[in-house]
């Protein structure tokens, strides 16, 4: 099982709650913390986590996540409500760059993520999330690359294929809306011109009776 299956189930599937994306992290710049702040566990690897409830009304959270060396276990750190998040800072908007900086409400954390590619795909689905389930405050990104917002998002592609595929399937059901039109109209002469015909013959017939 990967570490982040391990973190769903273990820290978000037993509160009822369902992660969205996760990304491992380190710190850019070292903050000096005492020793016995961490338990006395020494070293450990971090996790940004993004999950939701599955209760309504859908809540979301930012959920700092640590694994300490030598244990198989995780445990839940620092978490923050979405609300809470006002700014995402992807550093550089012309390259691939790992650094990113989240600030919150009471916090602001400078991480580095374990590769570009990785930090990208957290981008795409928290900034999709943020537009589902905020509705007022939205919190501001900065110095992403387009791709991030929606240009090249796999979010966006998917929903783009999905409004193409709808597109073609009405597309479709016009165009043969407009054939059993012209063949409702073709009919409809036929049945005119058989009348016609059929009346023209009855004359005729009377007409030589007499």
């Amino acid at each position: 099982m990967s570490a982040k299956s391990a973190i769903s189930k273990e820290i978000f599937a037993p509160l009822d709650e369902r992660m969205l994306g996760a990304i491992q992290v380190k710190r850019r710049t070292k903050k000096k913390i005492p020793f016995l702040a961490t338990g006395g566990q020494g070293e450990y690897l971090t996790y940004i986590c993004l999950s939701v409830t599955n209760k309504k009304p859908t809540q979301a959270s930012i959920t700092k996540v640590k694994q300490f060396e030598g244990s198989t276990s995780f445990v839940r750190r620092s978490q923050w409500m979405l609300e809470q998040l006002r700014q995402v800072n992807g550093i550089d908007p012309n390259r691939d760059s790992a650094e990113f900086d989240l600030l919150f409400e009471n916090a602001f954390d400078q991480w580095v993520a374990s590769t570009a590619s990785e930090k990208c795909t957290f981008f795409q689905i928290l900034h999709h999330t943020c537009q589902r389930y905020l509705t007022d405050r939205k919190p501001e990104f900065i110095n992403c690359q387009s791709k991030i917002m929606g240009g090249n998002s796999i979010l966006h592609s998917a929903a783009d294929s999905v409004t193409s595929a709808v597109q073609k399937a009405s597309q479709a059901l016009n165009e043969r809306g407009e054939r059993l039109g012209r063949a409702e109209e073709k009919t409809e002469d036929m049945k005119n011109s058989a009348q016609q015909f059929a009346e023209t013959a009855h004359k005729l017939a009377m007409k030589h009776k007499c």
